[in-house]
């Protein structure tokens, strides 16, 4: 596979990595809102308020930051894989362009 293609590929993951932390982060941030300042946590999805236990939430915001950092540390893997690949060096002497040394 081409290297351009591993860094555009590469970018694409990261690219979904901060997409599924930002969904899981908005789906969170009230469990801790009502964790940190009311010790109790409703989920209101429902449009009835059910108690929910916190740390159950908190695993689950965990986890979802977990799969997140995932999916970044392979895109930044395959990014780097592809930057220092071998396409530079690969350039024969008669095909590459530019001023030539006397």
């Amino acid at each position: 596979m081409s290297d351009i293609r591993l860094v555009m590929i590469g970018a694409a993951v990261i690219f979904a990595g901060f997409v599924v932390a930002s969904i899981g982060n908005a789906d969170y941030a009230q469990y801790a809102v009502q964790q940190q300042n009311f010790d109790d946590c409703y989920d209101y999805t429902t449009g009835v308020a059910m108690h929910v236990k916190c740390s159950e939430k908190s695993y689950d915001h965990l986890l979802n930051m977990l799969l997140s950092f995932t999916i970044l540390a392979i895109g930044g893997f395959v990014m780097y894989k592809g930057v220092r690949g071998k396409w530079d060096n690969s350039v024969k002497d008669s095909e590459m362009l530019g001023p030539k040394d006397p």
